[in-house]
């Protein structure tokens, strides 16, 4: 009988511990602040910017996607990381949307290297935005990435 008691206290402190490890109020979830912090290690921040006054810098970030992709696999942690979005880019930014067509393979490379990056993701998914409308990311001299974005704040 001892050996039969010792099981089933064991079998009912495991199955107790199963269920504690899949309460969420036991764990840390994705969207709380001090996890995204901890993940990015600094302030996510976000601006809005019309297409035309940034256009050139865009256009020079989508011209080096392959390369950024790369360093986003390769980054493990940031000092800075700022998110522009870009309203209306299909109206204001023609010049953005043709170099984003002519570059779509290898954006679609960068949007798979950011949704394979717990960094890069927790940051966008943080501001819940969607990596399918992320169309360049600039690595600047500073230490500062910065992630386009196409759509505003209220997703235009």
């Amino acid at each position: 009988m001892p050996l039969r008691a010792g099981l089933a206290l064991t079998a009912a402190l495991a199955l107790t511990m199963v269920i504690a490890l899949q309460s969420p109020l036991f764990a840390q979830g994705l969207k709380s602040e001090e996890a995204i912090d901890a993940i990015v290690g600094s302030e996510v921040k976000t601006e809005e910017v019309e297409p035309e006054t940034a256009s050139k810098r865009i256009i020079a970030a989508i011209g080096v996607t392959t390369q950024n992709a790369e360093r986003v696999r390769k980054t493990f942690s940031l000092e800075e990381l700022d998110i522009v979005l870009l309203p209306d880019l299909e109206k204001k930014g023609q010049d953005i949307a043709k170099a984003i067509a002519e570059h779509e393979k290898e954006i679609t490379v960068l949007r798979e290297a950011i949704e394979g990056s717990a960094l890069f993701f927790h940051a966008v998914d943080s501001r819940s935005i969607q990596v399918r409308d992320v169309v360049a990311l600039d690595y600047g001299e500073d230490g500062t990435v910065t992630i386009f974005v196409k759509g505003g704040v209220n997703g235009n």
